[in-house]
């Protein structure tokens, strides 16, 4: 059992996974989120700091939304985020599309790669058989 305090009230609580809150304040953050997806979805046009502001929550928070793609703004918002690896402009997420495929690319090279190399022309056959030790 993991017991921890809460980031945000200091309450101790029984710790699984994900961020450090409790029951309740984990609870009450989905509750604001529940209120910036329905002032967005309202006013699409609003910069980020107008939406932090009619909706109390911070400019940090609103961002880590858009990082985790729960919250999209429209393109004609302003709201852009830089890409982690290129620092391209993106409107949702870590990654631009361009890097995102580059990292899959890398992901399924690396994966595949091995499986070719040792399949072709090997002869392992004697390496799979049983073994007897004599006594």
């Amino acid at each position: 059992m993991d017991v921890r305090n809460c980031r945000s009230c200091g309450r101790l609580f029984n710790y699984l996974t994900g961020i450090q809150l409790c029951d309740g304040c984990k609870a009450a953050l989905e509750q604001k989120f529940q209120e910036v997806k329905e002032y967005v979805r309202d006013n699409r046009d609003a910069p980020i700091n107008a939406v932090a502001e009619a909706c109390d929550v911070s400019v940090k928070q609103l961002r880590q939304w858009v990082r985790e793609e729960r919250l999209i703004f429209s393109e004609s918002s302003g709201v852009f985020l830089e890409c982690e690896k290129c620092g391209a402009a993106i409107r949702m997420g870590r990654f631009c599309e361009s890097c995102k495929s580059k990292l899959q690319g890398d992901l399924r090279s690396a994966y595949v790669a091995p499986q070719q190399a040792e399949a072709p022309g090997k002869k392992n056959r004697d390496k799979d058989k049983m073994r007897f030790l004599d006594k």
